[in-house]
């Protein structure tokens, strides 16, 4: 039959997903290999009886198999972060509060191993006015001035109930998608969508509605506290609850055996060290400056400190690989890569969510995995996490 340019298949997904080959398909449902392929290829549209015969053999409905382009459904989102250049493109989607988000899929937010499916594409965007809001003694702009305006047409290319029942995450400890494949495990209709960020921009993140969990590791030198006043200034107007994780060692990697012998961020500077630092903003930066303030050592003066690397990962890389001598991560990132670790802190790790979304089914089955022992045992076993408060309410803040 000629083909309808705007009839669209997954056939060959749904195929794959099964285990099927194409002869396989093809034998089950009377017809030729060869059909199978071109049909895949959308070199041409099947007839009635073999949409009827492939349905069939593949255990699903016709229309699960073919539609038309035209009937993709679309719904208005708020794109998360700064809009796109291109007009179209690749977006993760997700129910936060009353609102969709569109998360870009560009750059290193399109991979984990490997890239990530869409859920839809953008088809136009509103660029909002630039304004300029002011900075709080933490470095966090008003929160109320924090929401995102800009709107974008989005359409969908997976189930809308699926895109329904996520949870969006934001923080930068790997442990945040080691917890979110066990949550999806015990809970195989629920998707968690993991955004990589800094604590200070996953706490923004959260301020703006673009997710519903931020994670952060966040110390206050003045109050001695972790996270809270960090907290307390950014959701201005908003009522949240932090849930701790865990309470992880922070500290230098350096090469196995600590070759230079590094003992204090001190030494970097008398051993001449080289370094690699996290953006402005993480935990892991403000406990370099601080503990190179305590000792009386201006940042500038140690060799690399203006290479900046996105994660601990990164951090480790850079060490393996010889790039740098030393840089802050924690103990079991050291541990994972088998480099040498010089302990600094113990930081307290936790996941801030405002209350509102407490009572959405999708962030209620993440919490709830909290107090699991095999997730429990998974932390305990990378090493360097204090997991005995895990699940626990460390704060209220309204």
């Amino acid at each position: 039959m000629k083909l309808d340019v705007n009839l669209c298949n997954n056939l060959k997904s749904i195929r794959t997903r099964l285990g099927m080959s194409q002869q396989e398909l093809a034998n089950i449902a009377g017809v030729t290999r060869q059909s199978i392929g071109g049909v895949e290829l959308g070199q041409y549209a099947p007839s009635v009886a073999m949409s009827l015969r492939l349905a069939k053999a593949l255990g699903c409905q016709v229309e699960d198999l073919f539609w038309f382009e035209e009937d993709l459904p679309e719904v208005e989102a708020i794109l998360a972060g700064s809009a796109p250049k291109q007009e179209q493109s690749r977006v993760s989607l997700a129910r936060v509060g009353d609102q969709w988000i569109a998360y870009p899929l560009v750059g290193n937010d399109a991979f984990r191993i490997e890239m990530i499916p869409a859920d839809g594409e953008t088809l136009a965007v509103s660029h909002p006015v630039e304004s300029r809001e002011p900075v709080d003694p933490y470095g966090f702009p008003e929160a109320q001035n924090q929401i995102g305006t800009n709107k974008v047409q989005v359409r969908l290319l997976d189930d809308i109930d699926k895109l329904h029942n996520t949870v969006v995450i934001a923080g930068c400890t790997p442990v945040l998608s080691l917890l979110a494949r066990a949550t999806e495990r015990w809970h195989p209709q629920l998707r968690i969508h993991y955004r990589f960020a800094h604590s200070k921009a996953a706490l923004l993140s959260l301020c703006r509605g673009e997710v519903h969990i931020a994670g952060m590791h966040l110390y206050d030198a003045e109050t001695g506290e972790h996270n809270i006043p960090f907290v307390r200034e950014a959701l201005t107007g908003k009522s949240a609850i932090l849930i701790t994780l865990g309470v992880w060692e922070e500290g230098l990697l350096v090469p196995p055996g600590n070759p230079m012998g590094v003992k204090t961020v001190s030494d970097l500077v008398e051993l001449g060290a080289t370094i690699v630092t996290h953006e402005v903003g993480s935990g892991s930066r403000m406990l370099l400056e601080r503990k190179l303030r305590e000792e009386g050592v201006p940042l500038h003066k140690v060799k690399g400190s203006d290479h900046i690397v996105h994660s601990h990962q990164d951090v480790a890389l850079s060490v393996v690989s010889g790039i740098a001598d030393a840089g802050i991560s924690t103990a079991s990132i050291a541990a994972a890569f088998g480099l040498g670790f010089i302990p600094l802190h113990r930081a307290r790790y936790d996941l801030v969510i405002i209350k509102e979304y407490l009572q959405e089914e999708p962030v209620k089955q993440f919490l709830s995995i909290l107090g699991h022992q095999l997730v429990r045992s998974q932390l305990e076993i990378l090493g360097g996490y204090d997991t005995s408060n895990i699940g626990e309410v460390v704060a209220n803040i309204s």
